[in-house]
């Protein structure tokens, strides 16, 4: 019986193990992630990788572990400065609802009360326009003829938008926007539910020159504080029953 040629046999076998698990990336990254110790016994090709760089050419391992390390690090800084400037920005309209809501409840009127809203709106926060729509049997002469209400009929547009809603954010039709402000609205708009005690009083309009201000992805937190505090107070104030 004739002996095989054991540096043959050796040939013949790696032959199919090349052909049967070809050197693709999945192969070597998991042969890499099951021998952690693989670079620890081949020190001197860590020390002699070099990769492809589209900026430098060619760096070493250390060389981009490193740069990654600092653009997850610019990453990082990137995100907390953004939180930090909306945490910012959360804490100026914190303080701007506080002193809204201190002269909304000193408000001795209506008219005192819309004109507080009016001001708060298109001032402080710099917004296009603030429009409130009551229901025809709240309104008297004195609150009917304030520059804040609006005069057309708006119930179709609250039954559109407020029927299952408390809010509104978007772009709204032509055709409501004159309705509600008079006029063409470029920008975007919220429209409020006013109710208190379950009784519905009406809306409040508020358009933004931005497109993208008011977002149906807003957090409603204050905005639903200042909703219950102002329709408890247009409430108090028109004496609804």
């Amino acid at each position: 019986m004739n002996k095989k040629d054991p540096n043959k046999m050796n040939e013949i076998q790696e032959s199919i193990n090349r052909d049967e698990i070809p050197l693709e990336d999945e192969v070597i990254v998991t042969f890499l992630q099951d021998n952690p110790e693989f670079f620890q016994r081949n020190e001197a090709l860590v020390a002699n990788l070099r990769l492809a760089d589209k900026q430098r050419g060619t760096v070493s391992l250390v060389e981009r572990q490193q740069q990654q390390l600092r653009l997850k690090v610019q990453s990082l800084e990137d995100e907390i400065t953004q939180l930090i400037s909306v945490a910012n920005h959360n804490e100026e309209l914190f303080t701007l609802y506080s002193d809204l809501y201190l002269r909304l409840i000193d408000c001795q009127s209506a008219q005192e009360l819309l004109d507080c809203l009016h001001q708060t709106t298109t001032e402080l926060l710099s917004l296009s326009a603030f429009k409130v729509w009551l229901k025809p049997d709240l309104l008297n002469e004195a609150v009917s003829s304030h520059k804040s209400i609006s005069e057309n009929d708006c119930a179709g547009v609250m039954q559109n938008r407020l029927s299952n809603e408390d809010y509104y954010f978007g772009r709204l039709q032509g055709t409501e926007q004159e309705l509600i402000f008079a006029q063409q609205c470029s920008g975007s708009v919220v429209l409020v539910k006013l109710e208190h005690d379950d009784v519905e009083l009406g809306f409040l309009a508020i358009s933004s020159q931005d497109a993208h201000h008011f977002d149906p992805r807003m957090d409603t937190l204050l905005l639903s504080q200042f909703k219950r505090l102002t329709a408890k107070l247009i409430s108090q104030q028109l004496k609804v029953k």
